[in-house]
């Protein structure tokens, strides 16, 4: 449900400069985006001075320019627009994607503001939203705990994935089901117009990624799966980045059911670090479609340092159940609960939350 503008290259000449150089009479302008609205009551252990209710939501939107040469060669751009804070009501947009791109016979190049191959393609389990029962992370919004949470519920995946650094990948085109990619970060947390070539200026340096994904479908059963490795160099007086991650998920008449493990060891520890498990999450989830209607359950383990990065060790169970409704094509609208059995350097502070969540998708 994408929305395609096309605009003739006069246009584009007069507003990016591309002149008669272009081997292509026009461009396809593909516009898109989603937006949710949240509604949650929490009620944990540790509450002093908190309320139980809060909103929270969030707007996203994606431009993708395209273009196709006579050789059939394809290329473009794409930028995703986020309306996200509003601390003290200080509204502001950023965005976490904004890359060039090529797609032709030898596969994808992807360079500039993108997550890392795991983020973007990993499997974690059927229930990749929030209000379906995966952690997605944004739950997590309304759970106060000072020592926070295991530093691994942030990212499910490879563990700096999630990183929107400036990064070139490379993804093989498809076969037998079968698909590899490799990326390449130089600086962790460095995008857009940043040049830092400082060393120790970063948490890690020349990030690598490796990847394998496969899809397929087998009497009426369908089968995904992924495996990803990343590596990195760490600071000085820092553990280096190695982190591994597999997952699968198989589905049938409705259902689907699957989970991922993910081990990252003491990747980013201060060298010497004792007394703090080796960082691991995993997941088991299922869902059953019937219609408009889906049901899910999830449950994720989660345990190593402190989601602040302190050096305190955390422990925590997440229990998720959830049902989504789609009311019309692009709206959905359900409901979710979340029991959270967490521990930090000891200190229990167990929640239960209860999640409206409706999402509009064009």
């Amino acid at each position: 449900m994408k929305r395609s503008l096309v605009i003739g290259c006069a246009a584009v000449a007069l507003a990016a400069g591309c002149g008669t150089a272009s081997a292509q009479s026009k461009f396809d302008v593909l516009m898109g985006g989603d937006a949710y609205f949240q509604g949650a009551y929490v009620d944990e252990d540790i509450d002093t001075g908190l309320r139980h209710t809060e909103f929270a939501n969030r707007f996203r939107l994606t431009i993708t320019p395209t273009a196709k040469a006579d050789n059939g060669l394809e290329y473009g751009a794409r930028l995703r627009l986020r309306a996200v804070n509003g601390t003290g009501n200080v509204r502001t947009v950023d965005s976490d994607r904004a890359f060039i791109f090529v797609n032709g016979t030898f596969g994808t190049i992807q360079g500039g503001v993108i997550n890392g191959l795991s983020d973007e393609y990993g499997i974690i389990g059927p229930n990749v939203e929030g209000i379906e029962g995966s952690p997605d992370a944004q739950y997590l919004n309304y759970y106060v705990n000072a020592a926070g949470v295991p530093y691994v519920l942030g990212s499910l995946r490879t563990l700096e994935s999630g990183d929107a650094s400036t990064k070139i990948n490379y993804l093989t085109p498809s076969f037998a089901g079968f698909q590899f990619a490799a990326s390449y970060t130089p600086t962790y947390g460095s995008s857009n117009t940043n040049v830092n070539r400082v060393k120790n200026s970063a948490a890690y340096n020349d990030i690598g990624e490796v990847m394998a994904v496969y899809k397929g479908e087998f009497g009426g059963f369908g089968v995904e799966a992924s495996a990803a490795y990343q590596f990195g160099q760490a600071a000085s007086g820092f553990e280096d980045l190695s982190s591994v991650h597999v997952g699968a998920n198989v589905s049938y008449a409705g259902f689907k059911v699957g989970g991922s493990y993910a081990f990252s060891g003491d990747s980013g520890y201060a060298n010497g670090t004792t007394g703090v498990d080796d960082q691991q999450v995993w997941i088991v989830g299922v869902n059953y479609t019937m219609g408009p209607v889906i049901l899910a359950a999830t449950y994720t383990d989660a345990k190593g340092i402190d989601s602040n990065f302190v050096g305190l060790n955390a422990r925590a169970h997440v229990w998720q159940a959830g049902v989504t409704y789609t009311v019309a094509p692009g709206l959905t609208t359900g409901l979710e609960y979340s029991r959270l059995d967490n521990k930090v350097a000891g200190v229990s502070n167990d929640a239960n939350i209860f999640l409206w969540d409706t999402r509009f998708a064009f």
